[in-house]
């Protein structure tokens, strides 16, 4: 099975996880490794750890895993009522047209014979997204994104809403093989202590985001 994901920040309530990507959260109906698999590492306690939030399987970065009840019912808390601070880092394609804004367009799971991915409907469940560009270059932008709210795929629905999906989205964009352009950079919970995390950018971005931030300077 491998070594666990690193830990970002560790106490005695929380550990933050540097989820790679390609990695699930849980375990799929096809098997394979998954974040829950390494739980026993995680913990000698008798119940949990528990998962406080989810990311896509392609998405790499902050994961927040609870180690008590109490915390797990904290951390939920902080989560439901749009409290948890998120930080995501988006290659996308292109760029936006504003330099910032915000994205807010309700977000509804559809079926259809090629799978299941999450659409623009107005009588879905609201979804809120504040953005800015980071940096452009000449075929690709570096968006910061800070979700308001927590819909499956939101990031990757909001980018592609703005006219420029995140490289490497199979779904919501062009296929790219170079994987999903997408990490959960930072994450902070306002608890006491607080939980605070930052991701380093994944070996699959790293080469883009380095040219795009060195551009910038």
């Amino acid at each position: 099975m491998g070594e666990a994901p690193p830990a970002l920040f560790r106490d005695a309530r929380f550990v933050v996880l540097n989820k790679p990507a390609g990695l699930p959260v849980h375990a799929g109906p096809r098997g394979g490794a998954s974040v829950e698999d390494f739980f026993p590492m995680l913990s000698r306690r008798r119940n949990g750890p528990w998962l406080a939030h989810r990311l896509d399987a392609d998405t790499a970065g902050c994961l927040v895993v609870a180690l008590t009840k109490p915390a797990l019912l904290a951390a939920q808390q902080e989560f439901a009522a749009g409290r948890a601070e998120k930080i995501y880092w988006a290659v996308v394609q292109g760029g936006p047209a504003d330099d910032s804004g915000t994205v807010a367009v309700s977000l509804r799971k559809a079926t259809g014979p090629a799978g299941w991915r999450m659409v623009v409907d107005a009588a879905g469940q609201s979804a809120v997204s504040d953005w800015r560009v980071l940096r452009r270059g000449r075929d690709v932008s570096l968006l910061e994104v800070r979700p308001r709210t927590g819909r499956t795929h939101q990031v990757r629905v909001h980018c592609a809403a703005l006219g420029c999906p995140v490289v490497g989205d199979a779904v919501y964009g062009s296929f790219d093989s170079g994987g999903l352009h997408l990490l959960a950079r930072a994450i902070r919970l306002d608890l006491v202590p607080e939980l605070s995390a930052v991701a380093p950018v994944p070996s699959h971005m790293a080469e883009t985001t380095a040219l795009l931030l060195h551009e910038r300077a």
